[in-house]
C-alpha cells in the first residue's frame, strides 16, 4: 500500500504500510502521538499517545499511563481521509514519520492537507 499526501494542490506518494503522526497540542503544549496502517479500507489508528492530560485532552476510558504518555487504542472505524489543518499556533506542525524517516507537515498556518491511500497507480483516490 502507499499512502498519498496531498497539499497545496501537489500529491506525494509514500510506499509505506503504517506511519507515526505526532504534533504538540496548540493550547497546553503537550505532545500527541498516532500510529496508523494503511488499508485498502482507509487508514486505521491503531494507538494514541498523550503526554501528559488537560483542558480537552482527557485521556479516555481505558488509558493506561506509560513513561509520562497516556497510551490507549482508539475505537473508530478506518478513515477514507484524515485532513489536518495547522493552526501556526504551536510553533510546529504535524510530523509524519515511517520506514523512509520523517517529514513536517503544515507548518505555517493556512491549507488543509489530506492523507489517504492511495489508488494501485499511486495517485490518491478520486473523491
Amino acid at each position: 500500500m502507499s499512502l498519498c499526501i496531498l497539499a497545496a494542490g501537489k500529491t506525494v506518494a509514500l510506499s509505506v504500510a503504517a506511519f507515526t503522526l505526532s504534533w504538540t497540542h496548540s493550547v497546553e503544549r503537550s505532545r500527541w502521538e498516532e500510529d496508523w496502517k494503511v488499508l485498502p479500507s482507509g487508514l486505521q489508528v491503531v494507538e494514541a499517545r498523550i503526554k501528559g492530560s488537560g483542558a480537552g485532552m482527557e485521556p479516555p476510558e481505558g488509558a493506561v499511563l506509560r513513561d509520562g504518555w497516556w497510551v490507549y487504542a482508539p475505537k473508530v472505524a478506518p478513515q477514507r481521509r484524515v485532513v489536518l489543518a495547522a493552526s501556526g499556533a504551536t510553533g510546529a506542525g504535524w510530523t509524519l514519520c515511517s520506514v523512509q524517516g520523517c517529514r513536517e507537515l503544515g507548518k505555517e498556518a493556512g491549507g488543509t492537507i489530506s492523507l489517504e491511500p492511495c489508488a494501485p497507480d499511486g495517485v490518491s483516490q478520486p473523491r
